[in-house]
């Protein structure tokens, strides 16, 4: 008697093709958590030409932000945002913050402002405009203050002032140059 293995072929042949395509399945398949895009830094949506406001606890205007361009990142829940313009309506007189980039924290706790940083605060009564430049600047909005580790110059009036960074405060109005401060200062009329 002899057993022939031919009927057996097809048989085998698709069992072979059924592990072979499981396993392929399994070795092409990415690991589930780092196919969810949390690993790369790409933006999960970008808004262009925006505007923003912030209000306080009484409903005031506290805040606006203008840019051409906002990058939202879920990796790191960062917003990076394309010539922010930014103006503190809430004090009098109000302040003006422009810069060619900016990056903001989660929860807009910190704002890193970069490149051709310029802030205005306009003029009031009793004091001429104030004008501060340089090349980085971090602001903490909720509390109105910022702090620049690079060089600043301060312009008020005929007066200009170069320091090696920065402390301000808008609550309290006061601006402080850090590091070896030098320029001129002209008198008040």
């Amino acid at each position: 008697m002899r057993i022939s293995l031919a009927p057996l072929l097809p048989l085998v042949l698709l069992a072979l093709l059924a592990g072979g395509t499981f396993w392929l399945e399994r070795a092409s398949r990415l690991d589930e958590g780092t196919n969810d895009g949390k690993l790369r830094h790409d933006p999960d949506f970008v808004v262009d030409n925006f505007t923003t406001r912030r209000f306080d606890l009484e409903g005031r205007l506290q805040h606006t932000l203008r840019a051409a361009r906002m990058l939202h990142y879920p990796d790191d829940d960062t917003t990076e945002v394309t010539t922010p313009q930014v103006v503190y309506a809430l004090r009098n007189p109000p302040l003006y913050l422009n810069a060619r980039q900016a990056w903001i924290s989660p929860e807009g706790k910190e704002v890193r402002l970069v490149d051709d940083v310029r802030m205005v605060r306009a003029a009031g009564i009793n004091q001429a405009e104030l004008v501060m430049e340089t090349a980085e600047l971090h602001v903490y909005p909720d509390e109105e203050t910022a702090r620049a580790n690079t060089p600043v110059t301060l312009l008020q009036g005929g007066s200009r002032l170069h320091g090696s960074g920065l402390e301000a405060n808008n609550l309290t109005q006061k601006f402080m140059l850090l590091g070896r401060v030098h320029g001129s200062l002209q008198p008040r009329h």
